[in-house]
């Protein structure tokens, strides 16, 4: 359309992440988008994708760079810093999925999660950090974080509100579950960099820092940081005495499937961050904001924008619900649009607002850097039996980080 401008576009990775991309990218309005590719190195993965897309299959990761003005890297976690370093080596600005990265061990060790010393963990995971951010620094583009809760309307809106009545937040309270990841990648630490306590977790966890940031800026202009954390971790479905009817996935090699974690943050208040794998019924995304106010309950999903009762399961055969619901039989909260409620288009139009017209990102690699080293120390307090730990902060994070 005339008076926009295009953004050239390459997505990295061939699954359920990258199809999310490519839709919120069919439904730009502000930005004309020219999607060049996608580059897998499984190179089958990427034929697929392009063909079920309408788009060419790049050969070479480099290639694909070459070619655009920005990389979403919808790869497995292990791959985010690798790719995000040499797009912004680049020029290059790139969308980097959750978690932003982590510590997937050294190249050819055989990895462990459950004997993993959680300091080195943690250790490893702000080295990545310092690495991504200090290309970053380095780069004429930025780190784009994709933390779609921070673009829901819901979380949105309470943005509005604490920025307009100069609320105080006491406590957040958040969760994310539901019966098992999409994922084959899922399960294993070596690609993913942990459990449900950052595959889960960083999402309502994101969301509460960033809200926080908001309280802090509105107020003096600084944000407001995470200070400490305790964690709890447990491999539930891995119990002796587990006994599994095959509603739940099971299948985590080394990584936990329930995480607890309480910040607190420098201010002294607090925040409580569930994640889960073993919630059936669909997605159970939510927080809630207690200020000194008012309150407000944040439902990501699922939202009761429409309600539905289907007395037999064939007659919804061919009609989408709502993502892991398990049954369309009896009451349901069917999504009107889904990926609108839970922030994706919002996350990808804003996105493409900043490579196109400079605009400031809400959703930066600063919250990111929080976002991992809160998880980290909270894994190695739930190794310390939630003994508090001091949160680190990111070496080479800006003057936003003091």
């Amino acid at each position: 359309m005339a008076g926009k401008k295009t953004v050239r576009a390459g997505l990295v990775g061939s699954g359920f992440a990258a199809k999310l991309h490519i839709d919120g990218i069919r439904r730009l309005h502000g930005t004309n988008a020219e999607v060049v590719g996608v580059y897998s190195p499984t190179a089958a993965h990427a034929r697929t994708f392009a063909e079920a897309h309408d788009i060419a299959a790049i050969g070479e990761l480099d290639d694909l760079i070459e070619k655009v003005d920005v990389v979403h890297v919808c790869a497995p976690p292990v791959a985010h810093e690798p790719v995000a370093v040499r797009a912004l080596a680049a020029g290059r600005h790139a969308i980097v999925e959750k978690p932003l990265t982590g510590f997937f061990g050294d190249d050819g060790q055989d990895l462990d999660g459950r004997t993993l010393p959680k300091q080195r963990a943690l250790d490893e995971a702000m080295v990545s950090i310092a690495r991504m951010l200090e290309a970053e620094r380095q780069s004429s583009s930025c780190i784009l974080y994709a933390e779609n809760w921070v673009y829901a309307p819901a979380i949105q809106k309470e943005r509005e509100v604490i920025e307009k009545t100069g609320a105080q937040i006491l406590w957040l309270h958040g969760e994310e579950a539901h019966s098992g990841s999409h994922s084959k990648a899922y399960g294993h630490w070596r690609l993913t960099g942990g459990g449900s306590m950052i595959g889960k977790g960083c999402h309502p966890l994101s969301a509460a820092l960033y809200l926080k940031r908001v309280e802090g800026r509105a107020r003096d202009g600084r944000p407001i940081r995470p200070a400490t954390v305790s964690g709890r971790t447990h491999s539930l479905t891995r119990l002796e005495g587990f006994i599994d009817q095959g509603h739940l996935r099971t299948d985590y090699h080394d990584v936990e499937d329930f995480s607890a974690m309480h910040v607190v943050f420098a201010d002294g208040t607090i925040a409580d961050i569930f994640a889960s794998e073993i919630i059936m019924g669909g997605i159970h995304n939510w927080l809630e904001v207690a200020a000194n106010n008012h309150r407000t309950v944040c439902n990501i999903n699922p939202n009761t924008a429409m309600q539905t009762y289907n007395p037999v399961e064939a007659n919804f055969d061919d009609i989408y619900v709502v993502e892991k619901i398990g049954t369309k039989q009896g009451w349901s909260s069917p999504a009107p649009d889904e990926d609108h409620f839970t922030g994706f288009p919002q996350e990808i139009e804003a996105f493409y607002r900043t490579v196109a017209y400079g605009e400031p990102v809400e959703s930066d690699s600063r919250l990111a850097a929080d976002t991992i080293a809160t998880i980290y120390a909270a894994y190695l307090s739930a190794e310390r039996a939630g003994a508090e730990v001091a949160v680190p902060r990111a070496a080479g994070a800006g003057p936003d980080q003091d």
